[in-house]
């Protein structure tokens, strides 16, 4: 194995040639913006990051796209890259001042410099407004004043770029520091006039500093090109494991890639098939579901043991099944996103239960697959527990008993009861499996929104009229008062476009629910299961409110539920 020292924009520069290749083994780019951050940080200090592991090899091995612009030179020869490919894509956006590609979105990524960071650097930890990074994450921001937070924001080095932030005089863009050499731009934005100020000398020693990432030098090795593909992937999978950097259905990709060449295309072409329908599903529920049909458990330990030809077939049976429980979902379900699901398990379930059936099934057989969906995620089936070993016990269900008795069993053992009552409720947000049936419920009752009259959907386009969650109580109103989690409790949420949320803003229900329902009659309380007892809209009255709010979300949640279609009648 040979190896050799090379510089941050050397790296760089051989990607953008196309010089570095990813082999279709590797997962997407998949890092968050603070994890860019905390590897500039790094950078910045001169810590140790890791190092680089590449194979040049005389095959033709199967490439994936890196998720930012490469130079396509395909009779040239090239390395591929086995480790550090989130590290190198994160650096070559900064340095090239191009957006990376993930999940067909592209989007650019920045980081903010602080030219007034303290001598003695502190830690990353940093609050971040808006995106998934989001405020709410860092105790006590909600509380904070602006000023407490940017004073905050102040004492670190590196902060994830938001426009507030950016504004700043002495904050600057990573990314346009990294693009250009001069460092008068930085200095008038920071409004330094001379060199006679004092703080010139510090500002452009820290861009020096900055721009001198680019010369920070990985140790790159490099694998024989002797070494067979699945060699080199059994040393991908030993590499990856050891630190836990990838997850288990990315290390079974990787053993998939070396048995089956070419399959991450034909896997990406159906995961493309499913997103035209609206169900946006990772790769690794793709993967799951076919480990599942080729050796009847959901566990990627089994994947070294098969063959290329068990994989296709299995793929084959896979796909079918996959396209059975979409349509099952969105058709007879009316569940049209994986937004809506507690577990995207469910849907390995339905494929396998579609495809046992052959996707015939009598009108008894589809009203209890039905009910054991709504229910099964209603309850959170496969969040509770070992999510694994209660897939494979309902695979195995499905196998033993060929019906959906074996599935009902199971839950009703699970669960105790499958009753919903208002003591569930509490404590719940809208991340809950109940909040997700809640939707479900309060679009059956014929939910609308208070202005536009539009049926409540995660499908309305523009901005106007897509769906959120409105706190019913604002969280201005609460927040002196309640702690976080009362206020975003479920039942302190209703489903209503987001012009009306905007234009109820900070009201108080005393001051907006009357102008509601003088609009739209008393009914559009009942559609979302809202109170209509005006005493309990005053402040003092909130945990009053939940409460019974609780109650009518349980009996809305019930009779939407149902019985059992099958089970005995009084």
């Amino acid at each position: 194995m040979g190896q050799q020292d090379l510089s941050i924009h050397e790296l760089v520069t051989k990607i953008e040639r196309g010089d570095i290749r990813l082999p279709e083994m590797q997962r997407s780019y998949v890092w968050k913006q603070t994890q860019v951050r905390d590897l500039m940080d790094s950078l910045y200090r001169g810590y140790p990051s890791g190092t680089i592991l590449t194979w040049e090899t005389d095959e033709e091995v199967a490439t994936r796209d890196f998720a930012i612009a490469q130079e396509t030179t395909p009779s040239h020869r090239f390395q591929l890259l086995l480790d550090g490919q989130q590290r190198l894509t994160s650096v070559s956006t900064l340095l090239r001042g191009q957006p990376v590609d993930v999940r067909d979105r592209k989007y650019p990524i920045d980081i903010l410099f602080n030219l007034e960071h303290p001598d003695d650097l502190e830690e990353t930890t940093e609050i971040v407004e808006n995106g998934e990074d989001d405020l709410d994450a860092d105790p006590g921001v909600a509380d904070a004043s602006e000023d407490e937070i940017m004073r905050r924001f102040d004492r670190m080095t590196f902060v994830v770029h938001f426009n507030k932030l950016a504004q700043r005089p002495h904050w600057v863009s990573v990314r346009e520091v990294l693009a250009e050499n001069n460092d008068r731009p930085f200095l008038e934005k920071a409004e330094v006039t001379g060199f006679d100020d004092p703080r010139y000398s510090k500002y452009t020693d820290r861009l020096k500093k900055l721009r001198d990432i680019k010369n920070y030098t990985y140790r790159v090795h490099t694998l024989d090109r002797q070494k067979s593909y699945e060699e080199v992937t059994d040393i991908f999978v030993r590499v990856n494991s050891l630190g836990v950097k990838l997850r288990s259905s990315d290390l079974a990709l990787a053993q998939i890639t070396a048995k089956w060449r070419d399959s991450l295309r034909i896997f990406q072409d159906f995961k493309d098939e499913c997103d035209q329908t609206g169900f946006y599903l990772e790769l690794a529920i793709h993967l799951k579901n076919l480990v599942a049909f080729a050796t009847g458990q959901s566990r990627f330990k089994r994947v070294g043991s098969l063959t290329q030809e068990q994989l296709e077939a299995a793929w084959e049976d896979a796909k079918e099944g996959m396209r059975y429980a979409l349509n099952f979902l969105s058709k007879n379900v009316g569940i049209e996103s994986p937004a809506l699901l507690s577990s995207n398990f469910i849907i390995i379930t339905l494929a396998q239960f579609g495809h046992l059936k052959n996707c015939e099934l009598t009108p008894e057989e589809n009203s209890r697959l039905r009910y054991w969906v709504l229910m099964a995620n209603a309850k959170g089936r496969y969040s509770r527990g070992s999510s694994e070993t209660l897939l494979d016990q309902d695979l195995a269900a499905i196998r033993k008993e060929q019906n959906i008795d074996g599935l009902l069993h199971l839950l009703k053992t699970q669960m105790g009861r499958l009753e919903i009552l208002p003591n569930d409720l509490e404590n719940r947000n809208n991340r809950s499996a109940y909040f997700k049936t809640m939707f479900l419920a309060s679009r059956k009752n014929g939910a609308r929104d208070w202005q536009d009259q539009l049926a409540i959907s995660l499908k309305h386009s523009g901005s106007k009229h897509e769906l959120q969650f409105h706190h019913i109580f604002p969280q201005s109103v609460l927040s002196s008062t309640y702690s976080k989690e009362q206020i975003n409790d479920m039942c302190n949420l209703a489903f209503i476009s987001g012009k009306t949320n905007r234009r109820i803003g900070k009201k108080e229900p005393t001051s907006y629910l009357p102008k509601v329902i003088e609009k739209n009659g008393h009914n559009v309380l009942n559609e979302q299961s809202i109170p209509d007892d005006q005493t309990l809209w005053k402040i003092e009255a909130y945990e009053d409110f939940l409460s019974k709010r609780r109650e009518l979300v349980a009996e809305t949640l019930n009779r939407f539920l149902g019985p059992d279609p099958s089970a005995p009648g009084p």
